[in-house]
């Protein structure tokens, strides 16, 4: 954050933002969707949120994603979910049958992907696959390390049906995880006191002697991935509870590195969309999460890897409604989401007078070095509390680094939800989205 020198006010940048700032239009003009070609030769386009339930940024999502498919060969389209419940839409998206799975993403917070916007996409998707040959597909997958279950469950699947002896090996192994299946918090706090090392060292065995198997093809990947995650969530549940920054940063490791298998599995001319929240592709060296709590994440690790190959494009908001819950596992509620405070970035947004823009951070030297002095920026999780949102919802950040682009709508509304039934009449109803 050397580009601190020669402060501008909070008016000021508004100005510079107004004066830089790209007008858009509406996400269902055919228009819009162009609106992050300035970054279409890269490799990676990370696309955020400021929240997990603002409908604007879905919508918005959406229609770059399905552009960077039709137009600029993206068949990566990974997301901030888990990898198993993902993987049934991936089978949607390619038109393969049910695999007898269970319905996806029931768990809280459901409404991130079970919503009309998400259905719509991975409609498109599949008509998108109709008649071409599987690598050329694009293919929709979760970059996260929950739901075990699932995870335990795909691996031991897939054994069955290639090496049932090695099957019976990772049941074996994966059976010190069993008992916490259904809460595997409950197996962080027990592992200390339980000796954990000899159920993460049978994860880890199992991990390595699936990647040392010959088979490269689709189901192999996915059985490869879901053995990584295991593993990986196995050591996440056991050191969230000692504190710090080490559970989020193995996440987020986590997430990179699927990322990475699913760009080498797809070749060296492959391109992905990513979708996550801002606080995992924004970097984090440029603000509180790197500098004071330690923490690194994806948009970080992706620079330190790939470079100027990755885009990162935040979303924002000053005002409006989200889809949110006051506590985990509560209810999704429509909430108001309070007006920007002062001297955030999102109020400088406002005050420049433009309803909806994209911004290139890099588009003039004084803008980026206005957008370098470090000001609150609003994150908005799957929980939110507007009474306490300046300590709870605020971070420092120096926007012109964290961000190669940014994505502005003033006012926002609520994500709706699912409504009940599948997305097409001729599937059953749990597939991919019945309630």
């Amino acid at each position: 954050m050397a580009e601190q020198q020669n402060p501008v006010s909070s008016s000021d940048a508004g100005k510079l933002i107004a004066q830089h700032a790209r007008p858009l239009p509406s996400s269902d003009d055919g228009s819009f969707r162009g609106c992050l070609d300035r970054w279409s030769g890269c490799r990676i386009m990370m696309l955020g949120e400021a929240s997990h339930g603002t409908a604007e940024f879905y919508s918005a999502r959406a229609a770059i994603t399905r552009h960077m498919i039709a137009h600029h060969g993206v068949t990566i389209v990974a997301v901030e979910a888990d990898w198993p419940d993902a993987a049934v839409l991936n089978r949607y998206v390619r038109g393969l049958p049910p695999n007898n799975e269970a319905a996806p993403f029931q768990r809280f917070p459901r409404w991130m992907w079970r919503n009309p916007i998400s259905a719509e996409l991975l409609d498109w998707m599949r008509d998108w696959n109709r008649n071409r040959p599987p690598e050329r597909q694009a293919g929709f997958y979760g970059l996260d390390m929950y739901n075990l279950s699932a995870a335990m469950q795909s691996v031991l699947a897939y054994l069955e049906q290639t090496d049932p002896g090695a099957a019976e090996i990772a049941r074996q192994r994966y059976g010190c995880l069993q008992p916490w299946i259904d809460s595997p918090g409950a197996y962080g706090r027990a592992a200390p006191t339980t000796g954990y090392h000899a159920c993460e060292e049978a994860v880890v065995n199992q991990c390595r002697d699936l990647l040392k198997q010959q088979d490269h093809g689709a189901e192999a990947l996915d059985a490869a991935q879901n053995a990584r995650l295991i593993a990986s969530a196995e050591r996440y549940y056991r050191i969230m509870y000692r504190g710090g920054p080490d559970a989020w940063n193995l996440r987020d490791s986590h997430m990179c590195g699927t990322l990475s298998h699913l760009l080498m599995a797809a070749g060296p001319e492959s391109k992905a969309v990513v979708w996550a929240h801002n606080s995992h592709i924004g970097d984090a060296r440029q603000g509180d999460m790197g500098q004071r709590m330690g923490e690194h994440n994806l948009g970080q690790l992706a620079r330190q890897r790939w470079g100027d190959q990755v885009a990162l494009i935040g979303f924002g908001t000053h005002e409006g409604t989200v889809t949110a819950a006051s506590d985990w596992g509560g209810s999704a509620e429509m909430m108001n989401v309070r007006p920007s405070h002062p001297g955030s970035l999102e109020r400088e947004c406002h005050e420049s007078g433009l309803p909806r823009f994209v911004l290139d951070m890099n588009a003039d030297p004084v803008l980026r070095r206005a957008l370098a002095r470090p000001r609150p920026q609003r994150f908005i999780g799957v929980i939110y509390r507007p009474e306490s949102e300046l300590l709870s919802h605020y971070m420092q950040c120096a926007a012109s680094g964290q961000y190669d682009g940014w994505v502005w709508f003033d006012r926002t509304s609520a994500l709706t939800r699912a409504a009940s039934g599948g997305t097409q009449a001729d599937l059953p109803d749990t597939w991919p989205f019945g309630m």
